[in-house]
């Protein structure tokens, strides 16, 4: 396009927001508009995916991500990208450059490809494609509006580490279930007629009764805990 405002991005950073409602992390955008040019308003689609191809796993990471992309001898043919997240962005007026956060909510859900990928990291990095489409509105005098071009994208390499601290934050020590409501029902019943004090409990009564269980183990002693009494009712 002739006179289109010729747009960058990259990414420079990500964290994981301790203060959110859920799983979120927030990384750190850097738009590059050109020396002096003036943009009033970006409305932004992001995309992101996951580029699995792109780094190298340890035997522990292939078997956990075995049932993503299958045995190792297959991965020439099935590494392929994962989506990971799509995201709207209004980023306000400026000039020349600006910074800002992209804000991208999460899951524990391990049904879901991407969080099955993040969890089977052991360490490093995890390759992220970022890309981006939408309406820039630019112009010194009054403004035009003009669309991002689709070729606008950014790469980065996001560390393991910040998955794993998200998922702490808010699910600190334990895993994510999601099973479908009539077995949920059914749990609910088990545990109400047996007096659980948490679902913890109702797993492990469950465990420890089925043919061939090993040993109960105890529960590990988790510091700063408040253990719950038998009368109150806990989070499921």
């Amino acid at each position: 396009m002739t006179g289109a405002t010729d747009l960058a991005f990259s990414c420079t950073g990500v964290r994981a927001d301790p203060y959110a409602a859920g799983p979120t992390l927030v990384f750190r955008l850097r738009i590059t508009a050109g020396a002096g040019v003036r943009v009033h308003a970006l409305a932004l689609r992001c995309q992101v995916r996951i580029e699995p191809a792109r780094r190298s796993y340890s035997g522990g990471e292939a078997e956990g991500l075995a049932d993503l992309f299958g045995e190792r001898s297959r991965w020439g043919s099935t590494l392929l990208p994962v989506q990971f997240a799509q995201v709207a962005l209004m980023v306000p007026s400026f000039t020349g450059e600006t910074e800002t956060d992209l804000v991208v909510p999460c899951t524990y859900d391990m049904d879901i490809a991407a969080t099955r990928y993040f969890s089977a990291l052991e360490e490093g990095e995890a390759p992220l494609l970022m890309l981006f489409s939408g309406t820039a509105f630019t112009g010194d005098g009054g403004f035009r509006v003009e669309p991002v071009p689709w070729d606008r994208e950014a790469s980065y390499r996001m560390p393991a580490a910040v998955w794993r601290e998200m998922v702490e934050q808010h699910f600190p020590g334990c895993g994510w279930l999601r099973l479908p409501r009539d077995l949920m029902a059914e749990l609910l019943a088990f545990r109400s007629r047996h007096a659980l004090a948490s679902w913890e409990a109702t797993v492990r009564t469950l465990l420890e009764s089925a043919p061939g269980a090993a040993p109960p183990k105890p529960p590990p002693l988790r510091l700063g805990a408040v253990l719950p009494r038998v009368t109150e009712r806990t989070a499921p």
